[in-house]
């Protein structure tokens, strides 16, 4: 009479290939986050004798203070005189808008109002972190 072998317990588990699977996923995860930190891939431009250098103009700054006093340039203007001068610039400048966070609403709406109606598109909004 042959004796039948009893099947082989499963008391342990082989967690080596479990480990290498995690660490690669580590790594993964940490180049992944060094990427996502600097917000680009760092790449190093190559150089040309002939290139150009682009020339960029001056940005125009507007500011409105707590008071609602609205300066084009540090220059102090109202609404009419801001609108006068911004039609005298380059619709494709790039135009900077500085205002106080104690000023009016309507303030920072009235120049975003003379803005859109000049269809000035370079609009930077500049606020503290």
């Amino acid at each position: 009479m042959k004796c039948k072998k009893a099947p082989k317990r499963f008391d342990s588990i082989n967690v080596i290939p479990f480990i290498d699977i995690m660490l690669v996923l580590l790594v993964m995860v940490l180049t992944t986050a060094t990427f996502i930190k600097q917000g680009v891939i760092p790449v190093e431009l190559p150089k040309a004798k002939a290139s150009k250098k682009e020339d960029l103009k001056k940005e125009i700054s507007i500011y409105v203070n707590a008071k609602g006093e609205m300066y084009f340039e540090k220059e102090k203007v109202n609404a009419v005189e801001l609108e006068k001068k911004l039609s005298q610039i380059d619709k494709q400048q790039t135009v900077v808008l500085r205002s106080d966070k104690e000023s009016r609403f309507q303030d920072f709406v009235t120049v975003m109002d003379i803005l859109k109606r000049l269809k000035h598109e370079q609009l930077y909004i500049v606020t503290k972190e």
